[in-house]
């Protein structure tokens, strides 16, 4: 593993990605909060740990690929890969620039045909129904995500990639479960600029890092 994987980095990138993530799953956050009272906190946290199943298990898996491009000149290439989404997305995260959507846009097929399953588990009125709900709604097309799991992927090891990822979803979760608790002061805290600027910046640099510039000049 590089010095630059982990899971505080991968934690830390979940945090700074939060105003994302509020914006791709807050609503069904939020939507499982107005249930009854006695099942929200269990129903939001069933959802939330359904989602960081999903993470977890695309870890596994772009990390199982990993293992079988095992080579420097692929880990060069997945690392800048890497490097650049991160870069985007901290772009993006800081309202700077947003040509990750068109990145998200990959994602749809798979989506289209999960959706329609993930629909049907809505309204949510037990834990079971929030798990499977989160686990399946965490396939959404997402440039964070999908930015995390390239990152993660160079990790080239099925485990550690999962561990990344899970650790990532971990990162997510105080402003996703806090969105249906306080969403109006959550959402005002990740609108501010001051607060976006500073998360996409840390990206970015981070993105940075990540790009092997040495290895990449002596090819």
């Amino acid at each position: 593993m590089t010095e630059s994987l982990s899971l505080t980095t991968a934690l830390l990138l979940g945090l700074l990605g939060s105003a994302h993530c509020l914006g791709m799953c807050g609503g069904i956050a939020a939507t499982i909060s107005m249930g009854q009272k006695s099942s929200r906190l269990p129903n939001l946290l069933g959802y939330n740990l359904g989602r960081l199943c999903s993470y977890a298990l695309a870890g596994a898996l772009v990390g199982s690929l990993g293992v079988i491009i095992k080579d420097s000149t692929s880990a060069i290439v997945l690392r800048t890969l890497a490097g650049i989404l991160l870069i985007s997305m901290g772009l993006y995260v800081a309202q700077w620039w947003k040509g990750l959507v068109h990145i998200e846009k990959l994602g749809n097929k798979l989506w289209a045909l999960i959706r329609p399953t993930a629909s049907k588990l809505l309204p949510v009125t037990n834990i079971k129904q929030a798990l499977l709900l989160g686990f399946f709604w965490g396939w959404l097309p997402c440039g964070l995500v999908y930015s995390t799991l390239i990152w993660a992927a160079t990790a080239q090891d099925a485990l550690q990639s999962s561990s990344l990822m899970f650790a990532f979803g971990i990162g997510t979760l105080p402003a996703m479960l806090t969105t249906g608790l306080l969403a109006k002061q959550v959402q005002t805290l990740l609108a501010n600029r001051n607060v976006q600027h500073f998360a996409g910046l840390l990206i970015l640099l981070f993105g940075l890092y990540t790009i092997p510039f040495r290895a990449i000049i002596d090819i």
